[in-house]
């Protein structure tokens, strides 16, 4: 009989950014909006998109062969294997059985789970259920993938500069690097409608912006007090922001995530017998007047400010550079703090997790670095390979991104079709639809790879693959 397995966690993440942006600079001056309103007042560079050609699943396919090809473990050592997403292609069909297609061309059919969905608290369901199959008596030893990716497409208007995409693909099992920690999880769901999405013939979605940011807060604040009450009980001390190193947030956007984590200051004030002047005053405003009050809110951020730069502002650069990728950003914002660190100053360190996903479902929780030096550097490594994708990435002018929206728009689950791309705009390694067939049936295929993004770690060879990495069809070379 197998004994309790420790330290599950995270082992490795592989993260796939779109190979083409638009600058948010660049979108302020073609929407005649007011110089910063999406700079400063969104806090964001960058929106990374897809065209036509690709779609939830191949996002998924390539950041899980990614993951797959960087760890260099065989498809068979696979036992688990789910996807959060809200990114809808089918509404039977789970994109975790696209995902198949690699696994059953090694003889693997073996492997439990399917789709989560719940807004962008998909990925973190996922990422439960992996850790709770682990822990379980229907472990089998083996290791659990998980994939947090979406597309985040907004009609044309106010809400579409909070766009992005992307995929996180995750190897969990024993013996971690970011094990999560038992008996921390703290978790608040309710029934709203601040962002849905009923019209199943399209991506966007309908938002009440002010509901959606109230609703985050709120459950900001209850998952705050459940973690801290929990972490209290186990540790026997109570429990504030110090517990943590560092703090992550799933980011619709930077600037809330900033006013997110003034909130939790603003929480510990309150739950604190310390008096601070200039804080005092807001001490006794009403729970529900405190979500918009905006004196309130400027105080906290001004007085959270260094803490907020030293323990999150590390964890925005894939977010401010690629934008919401509903499900994946709270992750990609874990990679980037080893992406902005060095493995040095991650070890050993406590990170807080804030999850939400609109409709309600949100949960606070935790990891800890491990304390093996020679188990995290390969980890940060691994992910070494972000910061200079980020910066090779294509630029597209905003007329060119709202013509390839338009035309992603008027595509959208059309059938009987061939997308058309430049192969240049589509990084190495990457999946794209080859045919959508008159049964709406999708063909996939993989670019090249090349040696840089996929390099085995520690030593100057590269794993390559050949023209044949195909899904449910024959190859067809480029676009």
């Amino acid at each position: 009989m197998m004994s309790w397995p420790d330290n599950v966690g995270i082992l490795a993440l592989e993260v796939y950014i779109p190979k083409t942006y638009v600058a948010h600079e660049e979108l302020e001056v073609f929407d005649g909006v007011s110089t910063g309103k999406y700079t400063i007042g969104l806090g964001q560079r960058g929106m990374g998109f897809c065209s036509d050609a690709e779609d939830i699943c191949s996002l998924s396919l390539t950041a899980v062969h990614g993951l797959m090809e960087r760890q260099n473990i065989s498809y068979s050592d696979i036992g688990h294997l789910q996807v959060g997403t809200e990114t809808i292609q089918d509404k039977s069909k789970a994109v975790k059985t696209v995902l198949m297609d690699l696994f059953v061309k090694h003889g693997n059919t073996d492997i439990e789970g399917v789709d989560c969905i719940n807004a962008c608290y998909g990925g973190t369901a996922a990422l439960f259920n992996a850790i709770n199959w682990i822990e379980s008596s229907s472990w089998d030893g083996r290791y659990a993938i998980v994939v947090a990716a979406d597309i985040a497409v907004y009609a044309s208007g106010p809400a579409r500069p909070t766009g992005g995409a992307g995929a996180v693909a995750m190897l969990i099992g024993a013996n971690s690097v970011l094990s999560i920690d038992r008996g921390l999880r703290s978790t608040y769901m309710d029934h709203v409608y601040d962002f849905y999405k009923p019209d199943l013939n399209s991506e966007y979605p309908r938002v009440n912006g002010k509901l959606s940011i109230q609703c985050f807060l709120k459950a900001l604040d209850v998952t705050y007090k459940g973690y801290k009450a929990k972490a209290a009980k186990q540790h026997n001390r109570d429990v504030d922001l110090d517990y943590f190193d560092f703090m992550t947030f799933h980011s619709p956007y930077c600037k809330l995530v900033q006013k997110s984590f003034a909130r939790l200051c603003y929480q510990d004030y309150l739950a604190s017998s310390n008096v601070t002047d200039k804080l005092e005053q807001f001490r006794h405003v009403p729970v529900q007047e405190s979500y918009t009050n905006r004196e309130l809110e400027k105080a906290f951020i001004s007085h959270s400010k260094e803490e907020f730069e030293r323990k999150t502002v590390p964890s925005l650069l894939v977010p401010k550079n690629v934008g919401n990728m509903y499900t994946a950003t709270l992750y990609s914002c874990i990679a980037s703090l080893f992406i902005t660190n060095s493995p040095e100053e991650m070890l050993g360190k406590k990170i807080g997790a804030f999850s939400y996903g609109s409709g309600l479902a949100s949960s606070m929780f935790s990891f800890t670095v491990t304390s093996d030096i020679n188990k995290l550097r390969p980890f940060c490594t691994e992910l070494g390979h972000l910061n200079t994708h980020l910066n090779s990435r294509i630029k597209v002018a905003p007329e060119d991104f709202e013509k390839l929206m338009k035309r992603r728009e008027e595509n959208h689950h059309l059938p009987n079709r061939t997308p058309s791309y430049p192969a240049d705009r589509l990084s190495q390694g990457t999946y794209h639809i080859v045919q959508v067939d008159e049964e709406h049936r999708r063909t996939y295929t993989r670019t090249s790879v090349l040696d840089t993004l996929h390099q085995v770690s520690g030593g100057n060879s590269s794993i390559t693959t050949n023209h044949n990495d195909n899904c449910a069809a024959h190859y067809c070379p480029y676009m």
